[in-house]
């Protein structure tokens, strides 16, 4: 048997897991509703939210880093897609890295969230949470916000790894966060998109879905975006969280939606892309360009690119939704890719992670790692980025 093809049953057998212990869950999850006084007790606050002053570091080596259900964390020359470090972490790696301060931020599949050496690949820290940590982190003014399966969303010392403050909710985490406005905003597998404040912690609102949700938010105009799996797009006010509009997709949101301009571009588990108004959720297309899709877009230079379970990259109009062109590997596609002025990085559950060249649509590289890639490459510098990304994306959130 391939060694990709037993990693991709690994993965998938963890996936079926998580989404079998939600089953009762999500049967007693009500309609979209304001809770102004929930019924969650958040876990005793610290006495003070202080952090340690970030320190400002620029990383000069052209790298890419990309995690892998083999355990490692791999830092790529994006010249020639050879690793110059790899780190070893407890177990398999789902969560997405994300670049701030110099280090290296992300959470495995044991129980930890980890902090290392952007430049050398050394630990600087590591979190002990209660198990899983599937989620992306998101790093804002020296904090690190991340939640884990163990029912707790926290706030971390981006320096030091000290815990300023956690919260405890019905179910565990396994969106990715979004900041803005002074608050933290997060899906839970309990179907709630909760609104914390950054600082200390303080349940700001939530916002029942019918379901439980693994699409991660995004912020933008004033409104949150969110999927769930019961198969609809929220558009919530950012700072009551009460609803705009609500529109259904054919099948289960898992992937997170994106905002460039005036259009929401969110996929369905079904493979379907639609492209919406981001005011109005009115549709102005929808496309199935291949097979099912968990994985989130990017729009970048008027194209929305997007992972598919068929085994493929697909370029599709950001306008029309035409498909452009499709790069092929050996197996699905679960991550959001990360693209560049001439090249886009994407892994694989083929084991690999893909540099594709924009315009000859051929690969530059390829790097094979021990393991399934479902987690989002992203590179040292940020600004070699083009587009828009979603939150679950370490792209996205690169300080």
């Amino acid at each position: 048997m391939p060694f990709f093809y037993r990693f991709a049953v690994r993965r998938l057998w963890l996936y079926a897991g998580l989404l079998s212990g939600l089953a009762g869950a999500g049967a007693s999850l009500s309609g979209c509703k304001q809770h102004n006084t929930p019924d969650l007790t958040p876990v005793t606050q610290p006495a003070s939210g202080s952090v340690t002053p970030p320190v400002a570091v620029s990383i000069t080596a052209p790298l890419l880093y990309a995690a892998s259900f083999d355990g490692n964390l791999y830092a790529l020359d994006t010249l020639t897609g050879q690793p110059r470090w790899t780190f070893r972490a407890d177990t398999a790696i789902r969560s997405s890295p994300v670049i701030a301060y110099g280090l290296v931020f992300f959470g495995s599949n044991g129980q930890y969230v980890y902090a290392v050496d952007a430049e050398t690949g050394k630990q600087r820290w590591r979190f002990k949470s209660g198990t899983y940590v599937y989620a992306s982190p998101t790093v804002v003014d020296g904090r690190v916000f991340v939640g884990s399966i163990d029912k707790v969303f926290y706030a971390l010392d981006a320096m030091t790894g000290r815990q300023l403050w956690s919260y405890k909710a019905a179910y565990g985490f396994y969106s990715s966060p979004a900041v803005a406005n002074g608050l933290v905003y997060v899906g839970g597998l309990d179907g709630n998109l909760y609104a914390f404040t950054a600082d200390r912690g303080a349940l700001k609102w939530m916002t029942k879905t019918n379901d439980y949700i693994l699409s991660s938010p995004v912020v933008v105009g004033g409104l949150v975006y969110i999927g769930s799996s019961d198969k609809k797009c929220y558009a919530v006010d950012a700072l009551t969280g009460q609803p705009r509009w609500v529109v259904q997709a054919g099948s289960a949101i898992e992937a997170s939606p994106v905002v460039a301009g005036s259009v929401l571009y969110l996929a369905a588990v079904d493979g379907t892309v639609y492209a919406l108004d981001a005011a109005t959720g009115q549709q102005r297309w929808a496309v199935k360009p291949g097979g099912g899709v968990n994985g989130s877009p990017v729009v970048a230079i008027g194209t929305v690119y997007i992972g598919s379970r068929d085994h493929a990259l697909y370029a599709v109009s950001a306008t029309t939704g035409a498909v452009q062109w499709t790069y092929k590997t050996q197996y699905d596609l679960y991550g959001t890719p990360f693209v560049t002025g001439q090249t886009v990085y994407v892994g694989s559950n083929d084991g690999r992670v893909y540099a594709i060249n924009r315009v000859t649509k051929q690969a530059r590289w390829s790097f094979q790692t021990g393991g399934v890639v479902v987690s989002s490459p992203v590179a040292a510098q940020k600004e070699v980025a083009v587009g828009t990304y979603p939150g679950v994306s370490g792209a996205g959130k690169s300080y």
